[in-house]
């Protein structure tokens, strides 16, 4: 069986953050471990507050799990301050892992912060370059780019810089913009397209996680990535379309309607 990394926030909700990285693991037939460097109290309708983890202790869960298990993809999604960050990319550039995918979370759905503003110049020096594939969603892109982005010239513009930046590969998310959600993938030469209905729904907490989660599983389950970029949207666009209704805010995806539904289908299989 695949085994695959996620070091990120905890959310306590159920809908994001570690929660949503498990669950979107599960439902891809890989085996998914955790490296919790936050703990954040939120709700679909609110983030309260967020207690991050010591970096010594964000540390030694890293080795925790290196020293023992082959890790074959990482995602890495909310790091709140620069001392985490740093100790993650150290961490990495030690052990070396393949599949780096990173899902620089800045805000929580409803718009609450989850990153120091003033640490994203150590993202993009430390983390960025790190990542086999970095999954910005607009408001990031621009945070990261400094350029306001309104079409898809725009966003083919951002992942061109954020490219330069040192990551192999930018997937920037259309999910903030209008019309149908069309995300632009940049390899360094290319540029594709992965488009899928707008899905009329206010539950969408937790997309971007399960989003990068889902890339993640399937680059350690060999696929390339222009292969996992595509699986990777069909799989969260079916679990925004079968959204639950939980909370009083945006309620979760559903990770598991297909699975539920389908089982798991070749290739996803720990025999196959």
């Amino acid at each position: 069986m695949k085994k695959v990394l996620s070091i990120a926030g905890s959310d306590c909700s159920g809908g994001a953050g570690i929660q949503a990285d498990l669950k979107t693991f599960s439902a891809h037939g890989v085996f998914g471990m955790s490296v919790i460097v936050s703990v954040v109290a939120e709700n679909t309708s609110r983030v309260i507050e967020f207690q991050d983890v010591r970096p010594d202790m964000v540390q030694k869960q890293i080795d925790a799990v290196f020293e023992d298990i082959e890790v074959d993809a990482v995602k890495i999604g909310m790091l709140s301050c620069s001392e985490i960050m740093l100790v993650v990319a150290e961490k990495l550039r030690e052990y070396r892992p393949a599949n780096i995918v990173i899902d620089p979370v800045m805000y929580a759905k409803n718009g609450n912060p989850l990153m120091d503003p003033n640490a994203i110049d150590v993202l993009i020096k430390a983390i960025v370059p790190l990542a086999d594939v970095i999954t910005p969603n607009i408001p990031e892109a621009e945070k990261m780019t400094g350029i306001n982005i309104k079409n898809i010239a725009d966003m083919e513009k951002s992942a061109k810089i954020i490219h330069n930046m040192g990551c192999r590969n930018v997937l920037v998310k259309g999910g903030h913009a209008e019309g149908d959600a069309v995300d632009v993938l940049y390899d360094g030469n290319e540029f594709r397209h992965f488009s899928a209905p707008r899905i009329n729904t206010k539950n969408t907490h937790g997309t971007g996680c399960t989003y990068s989660s889902a890339i993640a599983s399937n680059l350690a389950l060999g696929l390339t990535v222009t292969e996992a970029v595509d699986k990777a949207k069909q799989y969260v666009t079916t679990a925004i379309e079968h959204s639950l209704s939980i909370g009083k805010g945006h309620g979760p995806t559903h990770h598991f309607y297909n699975l539920y539904k389908y089982g798991l289908k070749k290739g996803e299989r720990e025999d196959d």
